[in-house]
C-alpha cells in the first residue's frame, strides 16, 4: 500500500520536478521575492481589455514559460492540471484551449496548485504519465470584483484583509530526474469552524492548515523537526499565527520552523493588510523561490501547503460560514540541478553564495 494513515501517500517512485515557472504583478516584483520571479507583466491588463484576459494570457504566458525553459513542445506533455479563482475557472480553461494536450480542470481556491501537484504525482507514480504540467493563477483586480466588491468602489480595507496576488505559477512533474522529488502528498479535509467574514481567510484557513499538518504528521510517522521548513500558501500574518496557536494546543511547535507565502511575498511598507493571498501566492513562490532553495541545498526537505477558503459571493450573501481545506506535498532535495528551475541569475546567487538568503530575513514583521 502506498497510502499511509488516513490521508497521505508516500510515492515509490517520486515525480521529479525538471522546470518551473512564474509571471507576477508590478506589486509582486517590488516585494522581499522580486528578484526571484521570471517575467513581470507592465500592469493590471497585461496589454489586454479586460482584468481576466489579463488573467488568461498571463496563465497561457506562465505554461509556455516553463516548456520553455527545458525545451520541451506542448505535445512533449501528456496532461495539464489547473484551476483558479474566476467562475467556472475560466482563466485555467480558456489558457488550456492553446495546447493540445488532454486537461483535467480542478478547484481547490487557492489550495489548487498543491492538489494539482499532488494529483499529477499519484499520476505519475502510477504509471499513467510521463510529463505533466500543474498551474494556477490569481488576479488582484478581477478576484476583489468577483468575490468582494471592486476597488471603484472604495471598500474600507480591514488590517486582517488579505491582497490577492497578482501572478501564475507552473510545475513540470516528470519521471525524469529532476531538482526536487515530490516524495508525499496528504489530501486534506474540509473544515469549518463557522467563520462568516469573507475579508477574514486567515482566520477561516488557519484551522484546516492546522489540521493537515497534524495529520501529516501522524500518517508520516514525523515530527516537524523532520522539516527545514513547513510552510502553507496564503494565511497571511493572522493565518499564520493562529495556525502556531492551533498547533500548539496539540502539543506541536512549529515556531523554529514555519512560515507561509502570504507572509513572504509582501513588506509591511507595501499596504496590503495581513499579507497576500490567491491561487497564485503560493504558486509563484513555490516555483520561483522554493525550488531552487531546495535544489541548491539550502532546504533539504520541505513540507508545502496549500490553503484554500471554499467559499463564493452567493454563500456569503446567504450567510454560509465558509468551508475550508489544505493539501500538502513534501519536496525534498535530489541532489540533481536542472536549468529548468529558477532564474539564471538567482541560479549563481544560490550557488556561489547559498547563506544569502534566509526565511526569517523575508518574512514581514508586521501585518
Amino acid at each position: 500500500m502506498k497510502k499511509l494513515g488516513k490521508q497521505t501517500v508516500q510515492f515509490d517512485n517520486p515525480p521529479q520536478i525538471i522546470s518551473s515557472a512564474s509571471v507576477v504583478g508590478n506589486k509582486e516584483s517590488q516585494g522581499p521575492l522580486g528578484d526571484y520571479f521570471d517575467q513581470v507583466i507592465s500592469d493590471g491588463y497585461n496589454n489586454q481589455s479586460t482584468w481576466e484576459k489579463a488573467q488568461m494570457k498571463m496563465t497561457e504566458d506562465v505554461v509556455n514559460n516553463a516548456l520553455d525553459k527545458v525545451n520541451l513542445a506542448k505535445e512533449d506533455i501528456d496532461f495539464l492540471l489547473a484551476g483558479d479563482l474566476l467562475n467556472q475557472i475560466v482563466a485555467s480553461n480558456f489558457a488550456a484551449r492553446k495546447f493540445p494536450v488532454p486537461f483535467l480542470g480542478l478547484f481547490g481556491a487557492c489550495s489548487t496548485m498543491i492538489e494539482a501537484m499532488a494529483v499529477g504525482s499519484m499520476m505519475i507514480d502510477g504509471g499513467i504519465a510521463n510529463r505533466i504540467i500543474s498551474f494556477t493563477s490569481s488576479h488582484y483586480q478581477a478576484t476583489e470584483r468577483q468575490y468582494r466588491t471592486p476597488n471603484e468602489y472604495g471598500d474600507k480595507y480591514p488590517p486582517y484583509k488579505q491582497w490577492t496576488v497578482t501572478g501564475a505559477g507552473a510545475t513540470i512533474l516528470s519521471n525524469e530526474t529532476g531538482g526536487v522529488a515530490l516524495t508525499m502528498a496528504t489530501l486534506g479535509k474540509v473544515i469549518d469552524l463557522g467563520v462568516k467574514d469573507p475579508k477574514d481567510m486567515g482566520s477561516a484557513m488557519a484551522p484546516a492548515a492546522a489540521d493537515t499538518i497534524l495529520n501529516h504528521l501522524e500518517d508520516s510517522d514525523r515530527s516537524p523537526s523532520d522539516y527545514d521548513l513547513i510552510i502553507t500558501g496564503d494565511l497571511g500574518q493572522v493565518g499564520k499565527n493562529l495556525t502556531i496557536e492551533l498547533l500548539a494546543e496539540q502539543g506541536c511547535d512549529v515556531t523554529k520552523n514555519f512560515d507561509d507565502c502570504g507572509v513572504m511575498i509582501y513588506n509591511s511598507k507595501q499596504k496590503v493588510g495581513a499579507g497576500g493571498s490567491g491561487c497564485g501566492c503560493s504558486a509563484v513562490v513555490a516555483a520561483s523561490y522554493l525550488l531552487p532553495q531546495i535544489m541548491y541545498g539550502n532546504f533539504n526537505r520541505v513540507l508545502l501547503l496549500g490553503t484554500g477558503a471554499l467559499l463564493n459571493p452567493m454563500t456569503f450573501l446567504q450567510g454560509e460560514s465558509i468551508p475550508c481545506i489544505a493539501h500538502a506535498v513534501v519536496l525534498e532535495r535530489t541532489g540533481h540541478l536542472t536549468e529548468g528551475i529558477g532564474r539564471p541569475s538567482v541560479q549563481d546567487n544560490l550557488a556561489t553564495k547559498i547563506e544569502a538568503t534566509k526565511i526569517e530575513d523575508l518574512s514581514q514583521s508586521e501585518g
